[in-house]
């Protein structure tokens, strides 16, 4: 598995009750928006939708490009899933990111620990990545404040994940979940050429 998709919930996250309904409408239209483009397997995990090639014949520029297009995605990124240990990660950041890294001129990493049973803390992990980067990158300046580049980590349940910045979705609710609405016009011409003449483009 050398690379998959995370996709972040927008508003999804504030629903109470019927929450689960709308992540589930949501699962449904990333499937239906993959089939094209391979056999992914598409499911979520702490506010997040893992989409994930089961084979390499995949098309995952395609799927990439797609997954814009997806409402109820406030922000997706391409990863590079490894191993929860720092070594493992560090060199997912060099393969992963090496190429990013060499055409900038100063970096960050920022870290998410949502597996508390990692020994480091999220700080942690960005100082100990950063230092070995910084040593592989000699060129490259430490900029916590204006980075060039940054590097984020995130350590999570099934592994740790590196990738570049996120790129904004689509935003909205996911399709589907929108209830009825029903408009009311007069049996007159006047209503409807009222609004026609309110919306008429400019």
């Amino acid at each position: 598995m050398n690379e998959i998709f995370l996709l972040k919930l927008g508003e999804i996250v504030l629903k109470g009750q019927n929450r689960k309904q709308f992540e589930s409408k949501l699962r449904q239209n990333v499937r239906r928006r993959m089939k094209p483009y391979g056999e992914f397997d598409v499911y979520i995990i702490q506010s997040t939708v893992y989409v994930e090639p089961k084979s390499l014949d995949c098309d995952l520029e395609g799927a990439w490009e797609a997954c814009h297009f997806i409402f109820g995605v406030v922000s997706l990124c391409r990863c590079r899933p490894c191993e929860k240990n720092l070594d493992r990660i560090f060199e997912a950041v060099e393969a992963y990111l090496g190429e990013d890294l060499e055409c900038a001129q100063s970096f960050k990493v920022e870290s998410k620990r949502s597996d508390k049973a990692f020994p480091l803390t999220s700080i942690g992990i960005s100082q100990e990545i950063g230092g070995r980067l910084a040593e592989a990158h000699p060129h490259l300046q430490v900029d916590v404040h204006r980075p060039q580049y940054t590097v984020y980590v995130e350590v999570r349940d099934l592994a740790a994940y590196v990738h570049g910045p996120a790129e904004p979705g689509a935003g909205g609710l996911p399709t589907g979940v929108g209830g009825r609405a029903a408009v009311l016009l007069s049996g007159g011409i006047s209503c409807p050429a009222a609004l026609i003449h309110r919306w008429q483009p400019t």
